[in-house]
């Protein structure tokens, strides 16, 4: 009997001593937890909530209310043991299903098997299994979580507990529908276990019977398989006389021994073939090969070690035997070869001197053929270099008229280039010569002015007559002058004007083209004392 306040099955107490507690499904958890309140509910509808606390206050007040803890807490420690190497093994097992389903993809469902077609029908069968193992797994879930929410709601209501018939009524029924359902969902996974026990057995023995059928078809102990080897005895006789020794004793071995798989399944041998190049042949091996050998023995497996090291020694000789005769045979070929050759070349000799008379008379023959197409050859070649050459001159030809019509097209351009320069040249000289006689007839009216002005300067300096103010104009001037000074023998004539009167006449300036407007430069005015005539 567990105590009403001791934890639920699978869960840690506080004196476990440290005890790691194992991880519990939440279906599981819900199934445990209604196990554990179907008690306490049972207690209450019996006894009454006030008669539960005597109860627990009587049984934690005697003495072997601390045996009974005790006992409970080793209990409960060698559960949670046990539950341990459930799941270590349990997962130790699905490590190795892995492996298990990798091996069959790879040699079953592969697409360059020879075998995919028979196979395909297998893997239909295992997708529809999958299917349906997925669906199961789908409506156990569904009833766990039904079952869950039922003990839920119970959990629920004993939070507050009522001294009541009618809350101890619903109590009771809440629990009987907790456990009718419990006691259904068990009662369905045993009878489907059942159902599964009885078709592993039955799988089982159908198994079993197939492998007694391949191991009598390996051994040669098949009826159908007596006859073929009757009627094949004499054949494989001859064909092993002319086999090497070493070969006819690897297949009197394979024969005895259950062929290439030494009495094994392809499938267990291919499974120790890759155990063993792992690790190389090692003794490390064994371990590993019984864990994926799981129907064969230590001894099993030592026996097909020592089955399959006399099968390599074999399989070596049986080669190297094989080379050997590959290599006689080889020679053997050759000798005949030879000889074969030798009678070939007697035939040739023979057929070479009527071959050689053949091939003077072909090679005249065409020798004469040849100087015709040579002829031929030749006069096409000489007519086409004629025809080339005319067209070469034709080109010439056209290429100078072009030449020559570029030459006259340029001379006309460069004349009439010419013709225009010039025409402006002239054009230019004329222009500059008209400037330049302007510009001569300005400097000669600026020079005379200029000489007039100065002049009549110093004859009025001279005579003392006061400088004109600059509104009179050189008429005045003049006017002064043609009246004439009173000299010391009177007024000279209008009509005879002294050289105080003559304008002042000096040497033109000599002009040149290159040397307008230097002239004033090059002759400068006359002053009043330079000029002898004013200082006399």
């Amino acid at each position: 009997m567990r105590h009403p306040h001791s934890p639920p099955l699978g869960l840690s107490s506080p004196s476990s001593e440290g005890c790691r507690p194992l991880p519990i499904p939440p279906q599981l958890r819900s199934v445990l937890v209604a196990t554990e309140l179907s008690g306490r509910v049972g207690r209450v509808a019996n006894d009454g909530t006030a008669f539960l606390k005597r109860e627990d206050d009587r049984f934690f007040s005697t003495p072997g209310a601390s045996r009974h803890f005790q006992f409970q807490n080793w209990q409960m420690k060698a559960d949670q043991a046990k539950k341990a190497e459930f799941m270590r093994e349990a997962e130790k097992l699905k490590i190795q299903l892995v492996n298990i389903e990798k091996d069959k993809s790879s040699h079953l469902y592969n697409k360059k098997s020879y075998f995919r077609m028979e196979y395909s029908t297998l893997e239909e069968l295992e997708h529809k299994l999958t299917s349906n193992r997925k669906a199961e797994k789908a409506k156990i879930q569904q009833q766990l979580t039904k079952i869950h929410n039922s003990v839920k709601r119970l959990q629920r209501q004993l939070k507050d507990v009522k001294s009541t018939p009618e809350f101890v009524e619903k109590l009771r029924e809440m629990m009987e529908e907790v456990e009718n359902e419990i006691n259904a969902f068990k009662e369905e996974q045993r009878q489907i276990y059942e159902q599964l026990m009885k078709e592993e057995k039955t799988a089982t023995n159908e198994l079993n019977a197939l492998e007694k059928k391949i191991e009598a078809w390996a051994l040669g102990s098949s009826g159908t398989e007596g006859v073929f080897k009757q009627g094949m005895a004499s054949s494989r006789k001859m064909i092993q006389n002319h086999l090497p020794e070493e070969v006819v004793k690897l297949e009197r071995f394979l024969q005895q021994t259950g062929g290439r798989g030494g009495g094994w399944d392809d499938y267990d041998h291919q499974i120790f073939l890759k155990v063993w190049m792992k690790h190389k042949g090692k003794p490390s091996y064994m371990d590993e090969a019984l864990e994926y050998l799981s129907g064969r023995t230590k001894e099993d497996v030592q026996q097909h070690e020592k089955w399959y090291q006399e099968f390599q020694i074999l399989e070596e000789r049986k080669k190297e035997s094989i080379l050997k005769w590959k290599m006689k045979k080889q020679q053997e070929k050759e000798e005949i070869l030879k000889q074969k050759v030798k009678s070939q070349e007697v035939l040739k000799i023979d057929s070479l001197q009527c071959d050689d008379q053949k091939q003077k008379a072909e090679e005249e023959r065409r020798k004469r053929q040849a100087g015709i197409e040579a002829w031929k050859s030749h006069k096409v070649i000489e007519l086409a270099m004629k025809q080339a050459s005319k067209l070469k001159e034709e080109e010439e030809k056209e290429k100078k008229q072009l030449k020559e019509r570029q030459r006259q097209f340029q001379l006309k351009l460069l004349l009439d280039k010419y013709t225009q320069q010039k025409k402006e040249q002239k054009e230019l000289l004329r222009l500059e010569k008209e400037k330049r006689g302007e510009a001569e007839r300005e400097q000669k009216k600026r020079i005379a002015a200029e000489e007039i002005l100065k002049f009549q300067e110093r004859v009025r300096r001279y005579k003392k007559i006061p400088t004109p103010k600059p509104g009179e104009t050189a008429t005045t001037c003049n006017s002064i002058e043609t009246r004439g000074d009173p000299g010391p023998n009177g007024p000279s004539p209008a009509g005879n004007s002294t050289a105080v009167g003559r304008p002042l006449r000096r040497p033109s300036p000599s002009w040149s083209p290159g040397r307008l407007g230097t002239s004033r430069r090059e002759h400068p005015p006359m002053t009043a004392g330079a000029d002898p005539e004013l200082a006399g």
